[in-house]
């Protein structure tokens, strides 16, 4: 085995598979010889198939492979090896490469695979630390009886998989609110979080309902801009919900725009002016109104059309979520004076529906921010104001609305939230999951927390240094505060994320093993904390 995928096997969610060494995974497979007629006949032990039962297995050196008993009909393709023991029972191994995952998943276990939710209610759980997640997302899961996307990471979070073996350097992304910053942070990739969320489902003791959602795939401005937005499709094509990010795109000149061609600006006229009703409200664009929305919007709609074409490509006619998110927004542009109208989003859906495309989920510009509690000028009562009515408008056009950046929303804002959208609603968070992690590092492994608290530090330092007055304001809000190192700290709160997946120039992690490699008493209580938080908002929600 190559060194890089070697040192990449140690650490989860990297490789799209999780049989790195093929022929030390047939050995174990053989060495365990007639054990498989025992378990074959030990209580639930895998799926039935014909004459076969089909398992998926960890081996002692932590590899996973799917193996197969007696003979199933080549539901898996070609195995790694086989073999027949002295009582006749056929043994086959399986790698679990992420094309062998989906196809068992498929043909075998459909109750655990990833799938589509079209308007089912759900929270979005961002996954920053994979595989010490997901224990206590599933057991929240069961206890309050609610969906997930529990696969969730955005092109920020994530690296190409050909890019880390290549020892590429990050490039860099703007984040809404924060500026410039080096992507690929949790270590993981599009393909590997992908395969190790799947696994992780399939071993969870009761069926899950589940999906994959490639968060936040921007289209940015220029030539590239769609091309690599192509890449980030291509790369998470078993993947369930896309979320397809146009805010870099949007026209916020307030310009009009008069359609090219003559036939189908009458036809964007025609289907504009027509008066609705929706609810009490009666809803009537005007001409002005028409052309400055289609200015906005006509770029991303087209860019949406060309990649949700590319979806219905690489899934084959396999149902699929997708959402056109606006609710960031570039950095020329303030936060509060791009709020969605209800308008706005009548436009959008009015469109979407013109053009025939495959839109589930819609992410309007609430007011929302992340690190932040809702601050909007309007208050709560102007935001739920404005939710209720555009719950209503999204209802009408049968697709669901979606609230992004919502870890820092409190309980009354959440509360809020339900009141106007009566539970129906996608709603997701990311890195407060991290960051409960290292409230609970901080009380199991206090030197590693304050190794991590002291490069969350320095990295603030550095942006303060070039010019950010937001780290300025961080980093004097914790002078002032003059308390011991804390994950509650604004440093830590807004530039921790970049510590765990941090590379040197050779492409090495320099610090993921270790946050892997945590004791047993970690895993328990972190799964509790983990479990204990989503529990609550999905009280707050649903």
């Amino acid at each position: 085995m190559k060194p890089r995928l070697r040192e990449f096997a140690r650490s989860p969610a990297v490789l799209d598979t999780a049989t790195w060494d093929r022929g030390a995974a047939w050995r174990a497979v053989r060495r365990l010889g007639a054990q498989w007629a025992r378990h074959i006949a030990s209580p639930g032990g895998g799926v039935q198939r014909g004459a076969a039962v089909f398992d998926l297995v960890r081996l002692p050196d932590g590899q996973q492979v799917f193996v197969e008993l007696g003979r199933g009909g080549a539901a898996l393709g070609e195995p790694l090896g086989e073999m027949t023991l002295k009582n006749g029972l056929r043994v086959a191994a399986y790698p679990t490469d992420a094309a062998i995952v989906d196809r068992y998943c498929r043909v075998l276990r459909p109750a655990n695979r990833p799938r589509a939710l079209g308007a089912t209610p759900r929270l979005g759980i961002g996954c920053r630390m994979t595989t010490l997640v997901w224990p206590g997302v599933f057991e929240a899961m069961r206890r309050g009886n609610f969906a997930a996307n529990t696969i969730q990471n955005s092109v920020r979070e994530l690296n190409f998989l050909d890019d880390l073996l290549a020892a590429r350097p990050a490039p860099t992304n703007y984040a809404c609110g924060f500026g410039t910053i080096e992507t690929g942070y949790t270590g993981s990739t599009w393909e590997g979080l992908w395969v190790a969320g799947v696994l992780a489902a399939l071993q969870n003791s009761t069926p899950v309902r589940y999906g994959a959602d490639a968060d936040h795939l921007q289209v940015k401005r220029g030539a590239e801009g769609l091309a690599r937005a192509r890449r980030w499709v291509e790369a998470s094509r078993y993947y369930s919900f896309y979320t397809l990010d146009m805010a870099d795109i949007l026209d916020y000149s307030g310009r009009e725009r008069r359609v090219r061609r003559a036939v189908e600006q009458r036809m964007v006229m025609a289907c504009h002016r027509e008066p609705m009703r929706i609810g009490k409200r009666r809803y009537a664009l005007d001409d002005r109104t028409i052309g400055r929305l289609a200015a906005k919007y006509w770029d991303a709609l087209a860019a949406l059309g060309e990649l949700a074409d590319t979806i219905s490509r690489l899934k084959g006619g396999e149902a699929f979520d997708l959402e056109f998110t606006i609710d960031e927004h570039p950095p020329e542009v303030a936060a509060f004076d791009c709020l969605t109208t209800a308008e706005e989003l009548l436009f959008v859906l009015r469109e979407i529906q013109r053009r025939g495309l495959p839109v589930t989920h819609v992410a309007p510009n609430f007011g929302q921010e992340k690190g932040w509690d809702y601050r909007c000028p309007d208050g709560l009562g102007g935001l739920e104001e404005r939710m209720r009515e555009q719950v209503a408008i999204a209802d009408a056009f049968g697709v669901m609305l979606d609230v992004h950046s919502a870890d820092d929303l409190s309980r009354p804002v959440r509360q809020a939230i339900r009141r106007a959208t009566g539970g129906r609603l996608h709603y997701k968070i990311s890195p407060s999951l991290q960051l409960l992690f290292a409230e609970t590092l901080a009380d199991h492994d206090p030197r590693l927390f304050r190794e991590w608290w002291a490069d969350a530090r320095a990295y603030a330092q550095r942006e303060s240094a070039a010019g950010s007055a937001f780290a300025a304001e961080c980093l004097r809000a914790d002078d002032e505060a003059g308390g011991k190192p804390s994950a509650q700290d604004q440093v830590f709160h807004h530039y921790s994320f970049a510590f765990v997946g941090r590379r040197n120039k050779a492409g090495r992690f320099l610090h993921r093993d270790r946050f892997y490699g945590l004791p047993e008493a970690f895993r328990r209580d972190y799964a509790r904390r983990v479990a204990a938080r989503l529990c609550g908002l999905a009280d707050d929600l649903f």
